[in-house]
């Protein structure tokens, strides 16, 4: 039952105070001279306090400290306190050298003064924070409460820890810190026994918790999924407490206690970068950025504005987003020399109006359509968009002196199954081409696969049909894919655009591949909920141009090093200039026809390796298969059996 709260009138708060400071002063007094108080010391008392109640007084008018709800004092209340009584015993100070400069005595012996500041603060102090604690005492004592652990045994998790107590919804019992570095287990931080890690399982089975909090930062993120693991394997659920910089007026929020996100278990250890070698390749240059409205795209942009660009344009033609990413430029970030341009990367008059009027000096070129299904299905926009518009903004960076050029493609793009993942190849085919001729523009590729949160990616997908009840729709049980968080690729992107010499493509380190299955099962953990109890996961088939397994090349056969450990060099086979641009060329002359199967068929000359799966083009494979082998064995019959391979 929660008790009827009423506010104490301030008024009230200010006379309490003003009571504390007359206590405090006769209190200095009797310290001072020993508990014996002359008829001169009583009348020199009696002259002071009239001045050092109107002192104190005046000070808490000027900074309000009466004005906060004591059962809710935080360490800025503290603070303010502190600062307010400090300011009247320097202002009694000052008025007691005045006084014995005019009449060679003190108003008020100093050392009283210094007894009096330090009563007055200790006294103003405690009893808020007593007040406070009889409050959360009295409001948590009935009810039952749930057991807490807190993963942490610094001022992170004692903080943590008192958040907790003072928490005015729900009744929290904390049972045991969580030491991670096994240093000391057996002592008492808040009052609570000290655990080593190896303990959790011990105490999950003992007791019945109900959460686990993780307060610590910088957890490695091996231990962080094992540790979550076992909380769900017993149901407990797990949160996390944010940034210190995050906190409201430097105090931890109950509120603000979270659960912990699926991307928060996919995290890798922090990216080192090499600063001094990003900040050389863009402060004081203009950078255009082409897709600035889409995931990867307005993170290079917060990622760029932090090396002193000379401006950055964000080209794009999403109007809202563009807007969305001004507003945080100016608001949060608090950059603001950029330029916003509407437009699409195939309006040539459009993007050489562009350059004509910023001219930029390195191009990030993250525009692109990437959605596979639909591009299955619209092979032509898939070539304009990727193949044309790339080609549009490499030939005009070559033109008007571009330094550099850092494309940002796909892992659909090796060995593809798709129309957007050929489409991407045959743009890095491209700008891999233009380089042998560029003089000045050095063009570099980086390659990558899925990113944690991007627009249309599958865990806000999943998120929202959780939030909505279900099924989770995943189109096969054995897909996997690779995930990487969007600063992260973009930090790594920024890295290898510096370190390119022009013609290579840098693809990314990437970890382990994530089974979606898997994926799912444990979002719906995360979020309390019990896999075919509150909600259910229906397959749905693979779809069109989709793989099981995406690949990266990523293995030291197919890659060379570079200094840093995440990037590395694919090796690809070059091309002859005149066949690639001849090639594109009777590609792009085929787009007005819209014949679809014409179209797909000639990307797969382009890029031979380009292999349909569920999709209707696998037709073209099948034609294409039985060509070569008429050419090898002219007498060999053809297979009866539509179904056949060598159809």
């Amino acid at each position: 039952m929660s008790l009827p709260i009423k506010h104490t009138p301030r008024w009230i708060v200010f006379l309490i105070d003003i009571l504390i400071c007359s206590f405090s002063i006769g209190f200095a007094y009797y310290i001072r001279f020993e508990f014996r108080i002359g008829d001169n010391q009583f009348e020199a008392l009696r002259i002071a306090l009239p001045v050092l109640l109107f002192v104190r007084s005046l000070s808490f008018l000027i900074f309000r400290s009466y004005a906060g709800l004591i059962r809710y004092t935080s360490a800025k209340d503290t603070e303010r306190i502190f600062i307010v009584v400090s300011f009247g015993s320097i202002v009694l100070f000052v008025v007691n050298l005045m006084y014995f400069y005019y009449n060679q005595a003190f108003l008020i012996p100093n050392s009283i003064l210094v007894i009096d500041y330090i009563t007055t603060s200790f006294i103003l102090i405690g009893s808020r924070l007593a007040v406070k604690t009889m409050y959360y005492t009295i409001k948590n004592s009935g009810g039952e409460k749930e057991n807490i652990i807190i993963y942490g045994a610094e001022q992170f998790a004692a903080v943590t820890k008192r958040t907790l107590d003072r928490d005015a919804g729900t009744n929290y019992n904390v049972i045991a810190f969580i030491d991670a570095y096994n240093k000391n287990e057996g002592k008492k931080l808040e009052g609570i026994s000290i655990y080593n890690t190896d303990k959790i399982d011990l105490l999950l089975e003992r007791h019945k918790v109900s959460r686990l909090i993780i307060a610590k930062k910088n957890i490695d993120p091996v231990k962080k999924n094992r540790l979550v693991e076992k909380c769900l394997n017993y149901n407990v659920k797990v949160l996390t407490v944010p940034d210190v910089s995050t906190w409201i007026n430097g105090e931890l929020s109950f509120n603000q206690i979270k659960s912990i996100k699926i991307e928060d278990l996919l995290e890798r250890p922090p990216i080192v970068l090499d600063k001094k070698r990003i900040q050389a390749d863009i402060k004081g240059k203009t950078i255009l950025v082409t897709g600035a409205a889409g995931s990867i795209g307005s993170e290079i942009v917060r990622q760029v504005s932090r090396f002193q660009p000379k401006k950055i344009i964000l080209f794009d033609q999403a109007e809202t987003p563009l807007y969305e990413i001004d507003l945080e430029l100016r608001e949060s970030l608090h950059f603001f020399d950029f330029e916003i341009v509407i437009g699409s990367i195939t309006n040539e008059y459009r993007v050489r109006k562009m350059f004509d009027a910023f001219k930029p000096a390195v191009v990030f070129h993250a525009a692109a359509y990437k959605h596979v299904p639909l591009m299955e299905n619209n092979p032509s926009e898939a070539i304009f968009n990727n193949v044309i518009g790339t080609r549009t903004i490499a030939d005009l960076s070559v033109e008007y002196g571009v330094e550099k050029f850092v494309m940002i493609s796909t892992d659909k793009a090796v060995n593809p199954t798709n129309v957007m993942g050929a489409s991407k190849r045959i743009a890095e085919v491209y700008i891999q081409t233009i380089n042998k001729s560029s003089k000045v523009t050095r063009f570099v590729t980086t390659r990558f696969g899925n990113v944690l949160g991007s627009n249309g990616s599958v865990i806000p997908r999943f998120k929202k049909q959780i939030e909505t009840g279900g099924p989770i729709t995943i189109t096969h049980p054995e897909v996997t894919r690779y995930f990487m968080t969007i600063p992260e690729a973009c930090q790594l992107v920024l890295e290898a655009g510096a370190m390119g010499k022009g013609g290579e493509i840098f693809i990314f380190d990437m970890g382990k591949s994530v089974k979606i299955l898997d994926l799912a099962k444990k979002m719906i953990k995360i979020s309390g909920l019990a896999l075919g109890r509150d909600i259910q996961i229906n397959f749905t088939g693979l779809r069109p141009g989709e793989k099981l397994y995406e690949e990266l090349l990523n293995n030291k056969e197919n890659t060379l090093p570079t200094y840093h450990s995440q990037i590395m060099i694919a090796k690809v086979q070059d091309c002859e200039a005149e066949v690639v641009f001849a090639d594109i060329e009777k590609l792009i002359k085929l787009l007005p026809s819209h014949n679809n199967f014409a179209i797909v068929s000639q990307m797969k000359e382009i890029v031979p390796e380009f292999v349909s799966q569920n999709s209707i083009f696998e037709e073209l494979d099948r034609h294409k298969k039985f060509k070569v082998d008429e050419k090898l064995e002219p007498a060999q019959p053809v297979a009866q059996n539509p179904d056949s391979d060598t159809l």
